[in-house]
């Protein structure tokens, strides 16, 4: 993906919020870089530069602006759009993988040597994969600095470094600050002990009541609670079992998380934003949809609809096939009791042997002809729309299955045409 430079200065200019998190904006003569909405005063033209990632304007010599912290944006929509490796390489450093794995575990899941995929990511992004892991780490231990009381240490190791010193070295670069100063500016907790509430953000209009409607649909006893204006789930997460209680205030998702493992608090954020959509752009998807005579009025009427995703992959594939069946949690968190698991099927014992893979690092055409052959062409668009997040993946629902044949007009976003008509049966 190349920046229109000339377009994204003019986007600076304007402090365009919905641009927030596409790109960011460095500034040579302060040696800081913003997201593009940054209320700051707007250098010249000739003192801008434009970067993809946070990763890349690190690894230029820039450091985070204090004033509009554009770590603390939604992530741009590219990285769900992308079926590309740089965009499967991005799900999975957002989930961690590079903590958890090295480098090497990142380039074996994608199917390519360490020395290609550095190749690739730094002509593509501005930055290798271990430029892009310390961002996702330094944006981590943000979170843990500011709104926890964890111990500076618990937080270095929770955040995925591999010592206090790179722990401390990496907040001064990115922060221009010591975790002790970014506490002090920080809000207190919020919450009760041993859970950490963060706030969420999103590009509006974001159309909660919808995605409440599809997981009230669909919610399982003990694994799911879901109230009027909240849902809660439990997840099995790399390190451990955590539960996660969400609530809807009117800019930002108010997340709620109770982790066994504090390793676990990167994953937990990246597949909670998968799981509501956050990193979408409604009103590029709006704007299309808006123009059709078939769905447009539903547009009009709902602005902001999101695709429901998902939090594990294999999880969303044994939903669709299996038996559930669970297995407690070892510490219940009110009606959250146990963990989603699912009873005997061929498909079961596939995902158990590692002889398929479903999760973010997958390519669509890979995974839903994968799918296709062991469980229907349904069951493989269901799960690469949900994901995935694939955006041009026609799912609709039994009333409007005459609508198929109109589906060529809605490409590229097909996936949110079935969206509205899936929320349009819904309350019908």
């Amino acid at each position: 993906m190349v920046i229109d430079e000339e377009h994204a200065y003019r986007v600076c200019s304007a402090r365009d919020a919905r641009f927030d998190g596409c790109f960011i904006h460095a500034v040579r003569t302060t040696g800081i870089y913003c997201r593009p909405s940054c209320p700051a005063v707007t250098p010249k033209r000739r003192n801008s530069q434009f970067f993809l990632t946070a990763a890349a304007a690190q690894s230029a010599g820039f450091r985070a602006c204090r004033r509009c912290l554009p770590d603390a944006v939604p992530g741009s929509p590219e990285w769900n759009l992308r079926a590309d490796l740089a965009g499967r390489a991005m799900r999975l450093i957002s989930d961690g993988i590079v903590e958890r794995d090295g480098v090497t575990g990142l380039a074996g899941r994608l199917g390519y040597s360490e020395r290609h995929l550095t190749r690739v990511l730094t002509a593509e992004l501005g930055a290798g994969p271990l430029a892009l892991a310390r961002a996702h780490r330094a944006h981590a231990a943000r979170l843990l600095i500011e709104t926890t009381e964890l111990p500076f240490a618990d937080i270095a190791f929770a955040a995925g470094f591999a010592s206090v010193r790179q722990f401390n070295d990496t907040i001064r670069m990115v922060f221009a600050s010591t975790p002790s100063d970014m506490r002090g500016r920080g809000k207190a907790p919020v919450g009760t002990p041993g859970r950490i509430v963060l706030r969420l953000p999103y590009r509006a209009p974001f159309d909660a009541e919808g995605l409440l409607l599809h997981f009230r649909a669909h919610a399982l006893p003990g694994v799911e609670e879901v109230t009027a204006d909240s849902y809660a789930r439990t997840l099995s997460l790399p390190n451990g079992e955590a539960t996660v209680r969400l609530t809807f205030p009117a800019d930002h998702v108010l997340c709620s998380l109770r982790l066994a493992d504090m390793r676990d608090l990167g994953a937990a954020v990246s597949r909670v934003r998968r799981l509501l959509d956050l990193d979408a752009d409604p009103a590029a998807v709006d704007e299309f949809l808006g123009a059709d005579p078939v769905i447009g009025p539903l547009v009009r009427e709902t602005p902001g609809v999101r695709v429901a995703g998902s939090v594990d992959g294999a999880e969303t594939l044994l939903r669709l096939v299996a038996p559930f069946t669970g297995v407690p949690l070892r510490v219940p968190d009110g009606a959250l009791t146990h963990l989603y698991s699912a009873g005997n099927h061929p498909l079961t014992e596939a995902l158990a042997s590692g002889g398929l893979v479903v999760d973010v690092g997958r390519s669509i055409e890979d995974l839903t002809e994968e799918l296709t052959s062991l469980a229907g062409t349904a069951v493989a668009d269901e799960v690469a729309m949900r994901v995935l997040g694939a955006p041009d993946v026609l799912v609709l629902p039994h009333s409007a299955r005459h609508l198929t044949s109109h589906g060529p007009e809605w490409r590229p976003w097909r996936s949110y045409a079935g969206a509205h008509l899936m929320r349009k049966a819904a309350t019908s």
